[in-house]
Parts: C-alpha cells; sequence; structure tokens
C-alpha cells in the first residue's frame, strides 16, 4: 500500500451532512448516494471487515478483503472504521459519532441494535433532530419483522420477478438482476432520509424512516400491483417489454447486422412526422403494404394511447407504426438505427453488450463512466458514475471505497479530544 490519500472535501447538495452507515447488503447502495451527494458517510464495520467484502469477483482474481469489485462499486467516497459494538468501549464510542452525525443508516435485524442499547430510542432522547433509516426485509414492526430475506426472495415476493421474463410462459420468470431488490429499497430510503432532514434542518425535528424491502420492491412493480388492487386482473410477462394484462406489440427487433434494438411504436405527431420522412428517405415504403396508416398518424395528429383498445383504427396506426419501424431497423446496423432514431426524436434503445456501455457516447455525454485512482494498485479504474443528472445538485464519485478501518484514528481523535 502506498499509503492513505488525503479525503477530499465533500462537495454536493449535501455539504455539511454527516452519515453514520452500519454495514449492510440492505443499505451499501443508499450510502453511496449519499456519498456521492456531498455527504460525509462513515461505514461502521466489525474488525474483520463486513462480509461484503470477500463477495466475488476481485480485481485481478485475486481473494483479498480490499479487492472486492461488490465492496468497491457500493462504497465509493466513504470513510470506514472499525468497532465492535459488543464491547464497551466501542459501543460508547459509536454513541459519540451518533451524536455527531446528523442520519444513521442501518439494516440490522430488528432488535439486535435495542439490546445493547444502541437503538433510535437510545439517541432520540438526547438528540431530537436525529434522522434514523432501517432497511430490514419486512419493516421494523409486523408479524414478518423477523423474517429472514435476500435479493432475490425480496424480488419473488414482492411481485417484481413475476413481471419479468418472455413471452413463452413455458419458461420461468427470471430474477432481475443486479441486487435491484436491494438498491430499491435504498433509493426508497434515500428520498425518506432526505424528506426528513429536510425537517430536521427546518423545524429541528428528527424520526424514524423504517424501510420494508418488501414493500419497497412492491410499489415499484409499474402496473402490476395496482392493476391487481384496482380491477383484479394479473398482468402476464412479454419479452423486452411492460408486462400487461393483453398482450402488445413486441419490442425487441433484430436489426440488419444481427444486433437488438428496442422501439416504441410513434404516438405523438412529430414522432410520425419524423419515421414517414425515414421511411421514404430510406425509399421503404413500397415495401409496407399499410404505410398509409404511418400518414394517416400524421394527418390525425398522434393518437392517444388508451384509444388503441377501443378504437380500430388507431389500433391499426399503432401497430403500422410498429410495423415500420421493424422495418428500417431491418435495413440498418444496430448502432446506426439505434443513433438515428435519437437524433430524429424517436424513443429507441439498443442491446449493448456490457463491456460496450461504457465506450457508449450517450453515457459517455452524461458523465456516467468515472475513473477513480487507486494508489495503493498505482492504477485507475473506470467505474460507473451518476445514475442521473442533477444540474443544481451535482453527482461526484469522488474516491475510492475504504480500506478496513482506515479512517478509524482521523474520525475518532477530534471527537474524543472534545471536552466532554
Amino acid at each position: 500500500m502506498i499509503g492513505t490519500p488525503p479525503v477530499a472535501a465533500p462537495t454536493g447538495a449535501l455539504d455539511g451532512v454527516r452519515v453514520v452507515e452500519l454495514a449492510s447488503e440492505h443499505g451499501a447502495f443508499a450510502g453511496k448516494m449519499l456519498a456521492d451527494l456531498g455527504a460525509e458517510v462513515i461505514v461502521v464495520e466489525p474488525a474483520g471487515g463486513h462480509p461484503s467484502r470477500f463477495f466475488e469477483p476481485f480485481v485481478d482474481d485475486v481473494p483479498d478483503l480490499e479487492r472486492s469489485l461488490w465492496w468497491w462499486n457500493y462504497n465509493t467516497g466513504k470513510l470506514s472504521v472499525t468497532l465492535d459494538l459488543h464491547r464497551a468501549f466501542d459501543a460508547d464510542r459509536f454513541r459519540t459519532l451518533v451524536a455527531s452525525s446528523d442520519i444513521v443508516l442501518e439494516g440490522e435485524t430488528p432488535g439486535r441494535l435495542q439490546g445493547h442499547g444502541l437503538d433510535y430510542e437510545d439517541f432520540a432522547a438526547v438528540k431530537p433532530s436525529l434522522v434514523w433509516v432501517s432497511i430490514t426485509p419486512y419493516g421494523r414492526v409486523g408479524p414478518r419483522s423477523h423474517e429472514p430475506a435476500t435479493d432475490l426472495t425480496i424480488l419473488a415476493g414482492a411481485g417484481p420477478a413475476w413481471s419479468c421474463g418472455y413471452d413463452d410462459h413455458l419458461l420461468p420468470p427470471v430474477r432481475p438482476g443486479g441486487n435491484q431488490g436491494y438498491q430499491t429499497a435504498s433509493i426508497w430510503a434515500v428520498e425518506g432520509a432526505m424528506v426528513a432532514l429536510y425537517a430536521s434542518q427546518t423545524l429541528g425535528i428528527g424520526q424514524h424512516v423504517d424501510v420494508s424491502m418488501h414493500a419497497a420492491s412492491n410499489v415499484t412493480t409499474e402496473a402490476a400491483t395496482y392493476e391487481w388492487l384496482v380491477a383484479q386482473a394479473t398482468v402476464e410477462r412479454q419479452t423486452f417489454r411492460h408486462a400487461a394484462v393483453r398482450q402488445t406489440p413486441p419490442r425487441l427487433i433484430t436489426a440488419g447486422d444481427g444486433g437488438y434494438v428496442i422501439v416504441a411504436p410513434p404516438r405523438h405527431v412529430a414522432e410520425f412526422r419524423a419515421l414517414v420522412a425515414w421511411t421514404v428517405e430510406l425509399a421503404l415504403t413500397e415495401q409496407m403494404d399499410e404505410f398509409f396508416f404511418v400518414e394517416m398518424g400524421v394527418e390525425r395528429g398522434g393518437i392517444v394511447l388508451s384509444e388503441v383498445e377501443t378504437d380500430p383504427i388507431v389500433a391499426a396506426i399503432y401497430q403500422a407504426g410498429n410495423d415500420c419501424l421493424r422495418l428500417v431497423a431491418s435495413q440498418l446496423p444496430a448502432k446506426d438505427f439505434f443513433v438515428s432514431a435519437q437524433k430524429r426524436g424517436l424513443p429507441a434503445g439498443m442491446l449493448f453488450a456490457p463491456e460496450d456501455v461504457m465506450e457508449d457516447q450517450h453515457y459517455k455525454e452524461h458523465g456516467f463512466p468515472v475513473e477513480i485512482f487507486h494508489e495503493d494498485l498505482d492504477r485507475s479504474f473506470l467505474y460507473p458514475g451518476a445514475p442521473f443528472v442533477a444540474g443544481a445538485s451535482p453527482w461526484r464519485t469522488r474516491r475510492r471505497a475504504p480500506h478496513l478501518g482506515e479512517h478509524t484514528e482521523m474520525v475518532f481523535g477530534p471527537l474524543e479530544a472534545q471536552p466532554q
């Protein structure tokens, strides 16, 4: 190791906010978002390191608690301290740390912290402005609060897995990848934390934000949950498009080079105009018998999507727009179709190989790929950056994930030097 890098001052919407994060799989993404928005996020780990430090894959395939790509990705910008909350000395250190903080983020089994006298109720009386965020499988209270869960069981039980898969229902549902159950809960946790923080800063009143991973995923099922609750109707999964009660036209299209693109049929008049012009430009109008329906989309000033089910003319226009896009895509390489459709204002996507995502111009223009230097390895690595662009509240991935306990003395030194 070459040495501990200097800790850059936070810059962002959450400048001056201190977050104490008890390391967990559940809340790691929430802590990352808060850190990259400018908060000082201090992740508390046991002396041997949080188990996620040992998640594969490892850099250069060398197993090491400082080389886990999972740990790297979910802990950028954070500081690391080590504490054993079973020890009285470390428990007191944790109390001192929380007293200096604005937000506590944790994913502990309900009751564990209470047993140590380190739960929200133990701090709220002495620090009324404290915001405490819990992320647990089924919430802190209720009949299922102590049931164990994983990312897979959350996605299956809450509903998203039912909506993911293929038109062929002889095939099983497909699990959403990339820790989506945990990430979805983390996004709701950050939203709750931000609202509670605003209340704390304006009213001086803190609160406990209790996030259920199950509930977070259930209300993020697009139409599935409310279709059932409102109409007692069950959506069916469809290949590369929204699950729906009724089957919709295919969206995944094979392009001229064998690559795949994703399209949405035109609805607005500008989209119909662009598609007509593109089809004429490629001299493809004679290859489509119902091209006049696409032109009718221009004449009618677009279509209303809800009328597709009730008006056969609107349904024919909608289907013709989809067929016309398929025809155009079949004549072009996938990347050419994707870029040209975007330039023409037509909603379209492209199925990228993972290794191609970071090289795409769209991602680069949005600043998504971010290089972070690892001084201990004397090289830089390419990371996924901001999932959104907010001009007035910039997201900045400032530094690599911390080494185990790297900042323990830096954090506690000033706290323990203060008069008690």
